[in-house]
């Protein structure tokens, strides 16, 4: 298991979150709550706070939220769906921290993965289920 998406590095927990169409890479190491997001710091890449507490709410959740900093790489899809793809990978990276936190996390239901994507258009039709309007005459 040499490309394992959860593992643990000498240096850093590391783990992979995705949510919509968006795919988070995130390592966290040991710090003080910093959050950095493609290479920028957080309050400089999401566009509201509130996206800033969605992904920082499952170490919040543990209470770890000031020991570790979270790095994270994030490509696809909106703002939002890539706030919880990063706190999706922030939540399985800290299963690989201590996998004792897993009852916590999963009532909380930041381990499981949310499948819920945009339907494919389908030919015919305006949209996945829209039909075009219908005239009697």
């Amino acid at each position: 298991m040499t490309d394992s998406p959860v593992k643990f590095s000498g240096k850093y927990y590391y783990a992979c979150g995705k949510r919509k169409t968006s795919i988070a890479r995130v390592r966290l190491y040991k710090g003080t709550g910093k959050v950095i997001i493609n290479g920028k710091d957080s309050k400089d890449y999401l566009p509201t706070s509130d996206l800033l507490e969605i992904l920082k709410s499952p170490a919040k959740l543990v209470k770890k939220d000031k020991d570790f900093d979270i790095s994270a790489k994030v490509l696809g899809g909106g703002s939002v769906g890539q706030a919880e793809a990063i706190r999706h990978g922030v939540a399985k990276a800290l299963l690989v921290f201590d996998p004792e936190l897993r009852p916590a996390l999963k009532k909380a239901g930041f381990i499981t993965r949310d499948s819920r994507i945009k339907e494919r258009k389908k030919y015919g039709l305006k949209r996945a289920r829209k039909s075009p309007q219908w005239s009697k005459r």
